[in-house]
């Protein structure tokens, strides 16, 4: 059911959403109860009739309106400038903060001991409790859980004499540049040109990270470096498409491109585009470097609005889904992962050996950093610094410093 809240001030600046308010009051803050009728549930994407049926059983009526992903900065603008949101809303780690900052979502915390389901223990660590805070509250609880994982075409690989994936980002140079030596047109990697997760994960791996220990962005790090240092040399080597628009899938499919890292969705996508393919590609782990294989925890969060009058049957939905038999049946409907730990550990869902791979990896993942508008104010600062690098030419340490630059201030606190 939507409300309206009591007094809203919102402004959206040119790097990105940020929204400010004043305190609201609710019909249920006087102890008076929950309003009446069915909770409003924003779902993303093309999911709200699976997610209608998720609930069917639930007691609790919805009425769930489908958010296009890419109307969601638009639509938390209107509905915080006018008090009048959802009750329970889906939410994109990569949001998560301007959500957070916007004032657009309840703390938690308070309600966890009376909502056992929605416990941050029940989640794996790099999506809960405090990997996903804001400004030490919780925000939000994890709904759906999304990882970055190598897939390789194993006979192309066999064909060229590697006998197996590449264990390390190493390992993967030299395998790429063996591959790309096929012939004409014939690549060993492809790195999306959209992809700014990737030379976080590659810094993860080497040990290092993108916060230093004030909370502050600061790429100019040695492991930084050292993944500045795979990721221009795969192209420097010749090993990779530099078409922008390369299509990753039919690329791993045809064998142009035998080796990328992607999603489990990549999976799904060879599994019905290309039946034949079956036993001749795996997934496996993200390669490593010095800091071990740490992957993207990508995925989403629900959380409560704001100023909802019906906050205690909010929060018994979001237990109602957190259970381990609803997160798996969600799976069945839509491939999307669990986050519930022992929803991951199930013994069914694990017997796919790619979807083994997708769940070890997401015990040692971890989430971007939460620095609000982080897609617009780092994610793009480092494609252009690394594009242009490899694509025009760039001098590569007038670039890097570029980005350090750009960057500088940027913080999570």
């Amino acid at each position: 059911m939507k409300r309206t809240a009591t007094s809203v001030v919102a402004a959206v600046a040119a790097v990105g959403l940020t929204i400010s308010m004043s305190a609201c009051s609710t019909t249920s803050a006087a102890g008076s109860g929950d309003a009446e009728g069915p909770l409003t549930v924003w779902v993303m994407g093309d999911s709200g009739a699976n997610f209608e049926m998720l609930v069917a059983d639930s007691g609790i009526e919805v009425e769930v309106v489908a958010i296009p992903w890419d109307s969601i900065d638009e639509k938390l603008t209107t509905a915080v400038a006018s008090g009048s949101g959802p009750d329970i809303l889906q939410i994109g780690l990569s949001k998560l903060r301007t959500f957070a900052d916007a004032g657009a979502l309840l703390p938690l915390d308070d309600e966890i001991a009376n909502h056992p389901g929605i416990d941050p223990a029940n989640f794996p660590a790099g999506v809960s409790g405090t990997a996903t805070s804001v400004g030490g509250e919780i925000v939000s609880v994890p709904w759906t859980s999304d990882t970055r994982v190598l897939f390789t075409r194993t006979d192309i690989l066999s064909e060229a004499g590697i006998d197996a994936p590449p264990a390390t980002w190493d390992e993967l140079r030299a395998d790429a540049k063996t591959l790309a030596a096929r012939g004409d047109d014939q690549y060993g990697y492809y790195i999306p040109q959209w992809d700014a997760p990737l030379p976080i994960e590659m810094t993860w791996s080497m040990g290092g990270e993108v916060i230093d220990a004030d909370g502050n962005v600061n790429f100019d790090t040695p492991e930084f470096q050292k993944a500045v240092d795979v990721y221009t040399g795969l192209y420097a080597d010749g090993s990779v498409p530099v078409n922008g628009d390369f299509d990753q899938t039919q690329g791993f499919i045809s064998g142009v491109a035998p080796m990328l890292v992607s999603g489990p969705y990549l999976g799904r996508g060879i599994a019905d585009s290309a039946p034949e393919l079956d036993g001749k590609w795996q997934a496996s782990p993200l390669p490593a470097g010095d800091g071990g294989s740490i992957s993207l925890f990508a995925g989403s969060n629900l959380g409560v609005w704001f100023n909802t009058d019906q906050k205690e049957t909010s929060l018994d939905l979001l237990e109602y889904v957190s259970q381990p038999e609803q997160q798996l049946e969600w799976y069945s409907m839509t491939g999307e992962l669990p986050t519930v730990s022992s929803a991951l550990e199930d013994g069914d869902l694990n017997s796919d050996p790619n979807v083994q791979v997708y769940t070890d990896q997401l015990k040692t993942a971890k989430v971007l950093p939460l620095v609000s508008n982080w897609d617009g104010a780092v994610g793009t600062e480092l494609l252009n610094a690394l594009n242009a690098i490899v694509l025009t030419g760039a001098d590569t340490k007038s670039s890097l410093d570029g980005l350090y630059s750009t960057t500088a201030g940027l913080t999570i606190n």
